[in-house]
């Protein structure tokens, strides 16, 4: 069977990685891919949201089953378009992708669904959102305990979190006004600020068996110690304790199956990759959002650890007979990703550096360097976004994956180079205890 990998990021390079190595499978083509996917697959000069040309490639090269990786194109209606050509295509229809595309949708369907989630607002417009908070905090010295989002998709840095009525004005006027986030900012959400440690639970559904796959803890802040703006996300690991079987049983029961069931209800059949993004409260788990397609970077140490074939997996979503596969098979080792970034992300940066040391770090044992934001220019690999490299370890333990993970990194250089340097401390010190 010939593949094709829709998107050029760290999760379709993992992705890339995994189904190559499936014995179904002949080929793996990326549109667009990076530098990294050209060692796993073949890559397609096709932008990830050229509908009509994904779907050209897709009938002349015979492709059996097309895998959507990022967020925008399942947004658009990739998935819906395929399907009207009669393409087998892995994802969720424009409809159901609303629950990433819309935080409007998203926040409304799970009040629907009786699913914990943060108090909430939502405003068409500056002037009514910026009384809503002069009225509710009145003394600009007060704590003023909200999250500021843009509706619609802005790479995982569209949600500002907000403690005094000045920050939460200054929010609504980068999104409302500054068009900060272009058109993600036509609506936007003031939501309750939540307090506790965040955790994300992936499931695999094909709108009626829902397959939930081992928690994971993703890195959203920039710096060290959760400090500094919010990224798509600068590493991640799995397993986390901070997950347990019987939260898994309570995020399955109570925010997966309701979800699920109500966009059934709404005549909306979901199948592909539900991510719940949770914050671990007092008062137990409430969905801060979610995301219709595999993370970046939990991705990668989720893939890692698989040892099913995902392709078998793949197949059945799209044929809506999930129930036919066997439990997925885990390697017991946890896994590690430390994202690399370049010079000023999430902010402004340069790219076009050449990136050494490549090599070396794939050479340390139970390591998979995964790229995200390279390309080749001649025979050099070089930067081609803010973050850049997603490098994945395993290990016997999470201290042992970290230290395989970090020892990888220090073999690779560029200019302006960086990275946090506490991916997974989080785990060590709930161990720890």
């Amino acid at each position: 069977m010939k593949v094709l990998v829709i998107g050029n990021g760290g999760r379709e390079h993992a992705l890339t990685w995994k189904i190559a190595a499936s014995p179904r499978v002949d080929r793996v083509f990326v549109a667009p891919g990076n530098a990294g996917t050209l060692e796993d697959a073949e890559n397609v000069d096709i932008s990830a949201t050229d509908i009509p040309g994904l779907i050209k490639f897709a009938k002349l090269n015979g492709i059996g089953l097309t895998v959507v990786g990022p967020e925008a194109p399942l947004c658009l209606g990739v998935v819906d378009a395929f399907q009207g050509e009669g393409l087998r295509v892995f994802g969720p229809s424009k409809q159901a992708a609303q629950l990433e595309g819309s935080k409007v949708f998203c926040k409304d369907l799970l009040h629907q669904a009786t699913v914990p989630s943060a108090e909430y607002r939502t405003f068409t417009d500056a002037e009514s959102a910026e009384h809503y908070i002069q009225d509710r905090y009145p003394d600009p010295e007060q704590d003023c305990p909200v999250v500021v989002k843009a509706d619609g998709l802005a790479s995982g840095k569209g949600a500002i979190v907000c403690h005094s009525p000045a920050e939460a004005l200054e929010a609504i006027d980068r999104i409302a006004r500054a068009r900060e986030f272009g058109g993600a900012g036509d609506k936007l959400v003031i939501e309750e600020r939540l307090d506790g440690p965040e955790a994300s639970v992936l499931a695999i559904t094909d709108g009626r068996t829902i397959l939930p796959l081992p928690p994971a803890q993703d890195h959203k802040p920039a710096f060290d110690g959760d400090q500094g703006p919010n990224t798509g996300g600068m590493g991640a690991y799995c397993p986390t304790p901070m997950v347990d079987s019987n939260t898994m049983d309570f995020v399955l029961s109570r925010v997966l199956l309701p979800t699920v069931h109500t966009l059934k209800k709404q005549k909306i059949a979901f199948r592909g990759v539900l991510y719940a993004g949770l914050m671990l409260t007092n008062q137990g788990p409430k969905v801060l959002e979610y995301n219709v397609r595999l993370g970046d970077p939990e991705c990668q140490p989720l893939l890692m650890r698989l040892k099913s074939d995902l392709v078998d997996i793949l197949d059945a979503v799209v044929d809506g007979d999930l129930k036919r596969i066997d439990e997925p098979v885990w390697d017991e080792r946890p896994a590690v990703c430390v994202v690399m970034a370049s010079e000023g992300y999430p902010g402004d940066y340069t790219t076009g550096h050449e990136i050494r040391g490549l090599a070396e770090a794939a050479a340390v044992p139970d390591v998979k360097v995964f790229h995200a934001g390279t390309k080749m220019q001649g025979d050099r690999v070089v930067t081609a976004g803010g973050r850049v490299l997603g490098v994945t370890a395993m290990g016997s333990s999470v201290s042992a994956a970290k230290l395989q993970a970090y020892t990888a990194v220090k073999a690779i250089r560029w200019q302006g180079a960086w990275c946090r340097k506490d991916i997974s401390d989080k785990a060590l010190a709930l161990d720890s205890k």
